[in-house]
């Protein structure tokens, strides 16, 4: 293209001081000039295709990591979420024992209470019932007690 430029430029002076100088000398180099910039053209064309391809490659192989970085995290999840069912499942089991310890501990305290309750209760009618005994026996018999 610098050349292109420097016969321009040697053409154009030559014009300014050539009386018979023929313009068709500079429409032949203004062609060179268009298929020149065609050229470049089209080797930028072919570099933009070949960086927008180098490109698309690094893109591929970025969602592959990306792909294989979170299919890694999703099994991790899944290992993480499965050691929780476990350790809950084994949390549940424990209360859900200490739980029925705690009822058949209710219902003996239940029933050592209800048998205990029930012996305070006879010995009580037993207590009234000599109470009642002796009361009439001392009525029966006249005595009359000295306070």
């Amino acid at each position: 293209m610098d050349d292109l430029f420097n016969h321009f430029t040697f053409l154009s002076d030559q014009s300014l001081h050539d009386k018979n100088f023929d313009p068709a000398t500079i429409e032949e180099l203004m062609r060179l000039f268009e298929v020149e910039a065609y050229k470049s053209w089209a080797a930028a064309e072919f570099d933009f295709l070949a960086e927008a391809e180098a490109a698309e490659a690094e893109v591929d192989q970025a969602e592959a990591y990306l792909d294989s970085a979170m299919e890694d995290a999703m099994e991790e999840m899944r290992r993480f979420e499965e050691e929780m069912d476990q350790m809950a499942k084994k949390e549940m089991g424990s209360l859900l024992e200490t739980a029925e310890k705690a009822r058949r501990m209710g219902n003996m305290m239940e029933k050592v209470a209800t048998a205990a309750a029930k012996k305070y209760i006879e010995a009580a009618v037993n207590s009234a019932t000599a109470s009642m005994k002796t009361a009439w026996k001392g009525i029966s018999s006249h005595k009359v007690h000295p306070s």
